[in-house]
């Protein structure tokens, strides 16, 4: 039986969060697991464990802008159907599900053919030396064959949970994460494939949540369903989702950028133990970004099916909610990190002189993270209301106006320990994005409850 859409406009906003964004916090955990649990297996490969986790470390940007195409329509599709349900336009609501569900299928094709084709000359490019590039190759060959399964795990899982199914969507990535945990220590160490096994157990492990999104979507408990007739492309619809999907896309695929600045420097200033610590810092970051992109995943169908339907005080509520929820939790974490750096660090290597190093680069790396509860919170709220002009504005703000010229720029400031001065430009780049963010989200958020009102 299908679950009326209704209770995201009548229950209590603060158990409805609790039971939303509990299974999405859950999920993105597990989903972080996909790449830090391969990464902590293969840095305790023995011999050659800090290499090899240097040479996958630098496939992250490729792996990063796979993912971040999963978000380039669906994750503008997902809102716009919660905001159609809220109107009680079910038609329109399907239509995006099944066009966003045709661009993913294309986007895949492409995504593998350049994967296969050029994979080694951009992890030169990313940061990978001759000591480390096969490892990156051998793990990207194997990885690109299951683009597709990335693609449709994560963009189709963002419709089952703007339904408000939190609960299916949180058991879409557990049974490929526990598929995984087993599946790695089998083929890395069982099977003595290395690199290639963690990518293979990885494939494997999002074929299996994928059979699992598109079962639950083509069956009776869904409220929106893939259809064939849906399928067809129209601009009136897919248009609008990728231009709100643009900023996650953004924000996602600038990571991959960023990754590569970091990485070109650090080889420059620190070598390969500078390059391999970024490893370390970026698996740490997830730590902190999943959740909180969980919390606001949670918040998502309940802001976006109010905004459609008119009700500006439950927006109003669930933002505040999800903005002292989020607050919160980066602030815990930050202080977990500035007080047992070396125990984050040590989930990932048990070489002492990378230990040493990445265990003083996190807490630099790190700074400001307890004022990453404010950027999220608002981000993903202005992708919940639809807003996709600042949403854009203040992605593109944090990554390429703020980040990558301090990349570059805190070197030369600080010449006297320029690795280091590479990894002050996060918490730099940080307190100013998230400044901008919190005077721009309150004018534009006034402004769009105040439509409301008026309407």
């Amino acid at each position: 039986m299908k679950e009326d859409s209704n209770f995201l406009g009548t229950q209590p906003i603060g158990s409805l969060l609790w039971k939303l964004a509990l299974p999405t916090v859950t999920a993105q955990i597990i989903n972080m697991l996909y790449n830090i649990v391969d990464r902590i297996y293969i840095g305790h490969i023995p011999k050659t464990g800090a290499m090899a986790l240097t040479g996958v470390g630098v496939c992250m940007p490729l792996i990063m802008i796979v993912t971040a195409f999963s978000a380039f329509a669906a994750y503008g599709g997902a809102p716009r159907s919660s905001i159609f349900m809220g109107k009680q336009d079910f038609k329109s609501a399907e239509k995006t599900l099944g066009n966003c569900f045709m661009i993913q299928i294309i986007i895949s094709v492409i995504l593998t053919l350049f994967l296969l084709a050029f994979n080694r000359s951009f992890l030169l490019a990313f940061g990978a030396s001759e000591n480390t590039i096969q490892y990156g190759v051998n793990y990207m060959n194997i990885y690109a064959v299951g683009t597709v399964f990335v693609q449709l795990t994560l963009g189709m899982n963002a419709f089952i949970t703007a339904q408000g199914f939190a609960k299916t969507g949180m058991l879409s990535v557990l049974i490929g994460a526990v598929a995984n945990i087993i599946l790695d220590p089998v083929f890395i160490f069982g099977l003595g494939m290395g690199v290639q096994g963690a990518a293979l157990a990885t494939i494997i492990s999002q074929a299996m949540s994928c059979i699992w999104v598109l079962v639950f979507l083509m069956g009776k408990k869904t409220n929106l369903k893939i259809r064939k007739e849906n399928l067809r492309l129209e601009k009136e619809i897919i248009l609008p989702c990728i231009a709100l999907g643009i900023s996650n896309f953004i924000m996602m695929a600038s990571e991959s950028v960023l990754s590569v600045c970091f990485n070109s420097s650090l080889l420059h200033y620190g070598g390969d133990i500078a390059v391999g610590a970024m490893t370390i810092l970026t698996s740490v970051m997830q730590f902190a970004m999943l959740p909180l992109q969980g919390l606001g995943q949670g918040a998502q169908p309940i802001i976006s099916y109010n905004y459609g339907a008119r009700n500006a005080e439950r927006v109003k509520g669930a933002f505040k909610l999800l903005l002292k929820v989020s607050l919160c939790y980066s602030v815990l974490l930050w202080i977990a990190v500035m007080i047992f750096p070396r125990g984050f660090t040590a989930m990932f290597t048990s070489d002492p002189e990378l230990l040493n190093f990445t265990g003083n680069a996190l807490r630099v790396y790190m700074a400001c993270l307890l004022l990453f509860g404010i950027q999220v919170a608002c981000q993903m709220t202005f992708i919940s209301l639809g807003n996709a002009k600042a949403s854009i504005i203040v992605a593109v703000m944090r990554k390429f106006i703020l980040l990558i010229p301090l990349i570059y720029i805190m070197p030369l400031v600080f010449s006297s320990s320029p690795a280091m001065a590479v990894y002050l430009a996060e918490p730099a780049a940080d307190f100013i994005a998230v400044s901008f963010t919190a005077v721009l989200f309150s004018f534009q958020f006034k402004k769009s409850l105040k439509q409301l009102s008026d309407n």
